[in-house]
């Protein structure tokens, strides 16, 4: 069982064990205060989506260029203007403010679609000032000749990259989707991951019988969605030196206390 007398997080010396998950109120700046205040030991920022920064880049780009050169007298009809920004920079000006506003650690998520964009992405939140990064790995393979080992393998070569540029704390977001999950652990942990944070939630979708139209129907999680991070915190307790967070399903005290119970350092709610 987590010693609740003192918590320690990626190396990160806690208050508590509850840390705030991201989400939409880690998002709004309005709320950092209110989350510490009502006993947040370190917050999570939402996501950086790499494939987000590269479809408005895209966006932008062929809004630009169509139509280009097409009439000669129209390239001066308009003045120059700057053009809004979008890369990172907004995502990273959140995380230097909540730095500066908040005396509890705050850790910068990440999901990349990219090799060179994790690394990247990971380098320039480092930067910004994030005490630690969580690596959201959100990864749905649909290829068949993918292999289990193969799949596994990218994960613990993406830890290698991300450690290999940056010297803050790393924590890999990991779904519970696979064959050996305590293997895996222990391999990433031998990667460099100072943390695992157990479970991602994917989105799953759902036909629309009227409109015969995949749609998103994201429910929200209920206690019963615990289970399946208590049992795997439960095991991995004492086989891996790494930390363990739990997060799905967490909606009361009571939750709390069973992940911790389990070897959870900290929860996510």
């Amino acid at each position: 069982m987590t010693d609740l007398t003192t918590t320690t997080y990626l190396g990160l010396h806690l208050r508590s064990p509850l840390v705030a998950s991201p989400g939409p109120l880690t998002g709004n700046p309005a709320m950092w205060e209110r989350l510490e205040a009502a006993g947040a030991a370190a917050i999570v920022l939402p996501s950086l989506f790499e494939e987000e920064i590269e479809q408005e880049a895209f966006a932008r780009s062929f809004a630009l260029e169509h139509g280009t050169d097409v009439y000669g007298e129209a390239l001066s009809y308009l003045p120059d203007l700057p053009l809004p920004d979008v890369g990172p920079a907004h995502h990273l000006t959140l995380v230097e403010q909540a730095r500066e506003r908040l005396s509890i650690p705050v850790i910068a998520s990440l999901n990349g679609t990219s090799p060179g964009g994790w690394v990247r992405y990971a380098r320039h939140l480092a930067d910004a000032g994030a005490h630690a990064i969580e690596l959201n790995v959100y990864d749905i393979v649909v290829d068949p000749s993918q292999s289990s080992a193969e799949v596994e393998e990218r994960y613990v070569e993406l830890v290698e990259a991300v450690r290999a540029e940056v010297d803050v704390p790393i924590a890999v977001k990991l779904g519970p989707w696979f064959s050996a999950l305590g293997n895996l652990a222990v391999r990433l942990q031998d990667a460099g991951a100072d943390g695992l944070v157990l479970f991602n939630r994917l989105y799953q979708p759902d036909i629309d019988l009227d409109t015969l139209e995949v749609v998103p129907r994201l429910a929200l999680s209920t206690s019963a969605e615990t289970r399946l991070p208590l049992h795997w915190i439960a095991n991995l307790y004492g086989n891996v030196n790494c930390s363990l967070a739990a997060t799905s399903g967490v909606h009361d005290g009571a939750d709390a206390l069973k992940l911790l119970l389990a070897g959870a350092d900290v929860v996510m709610t």
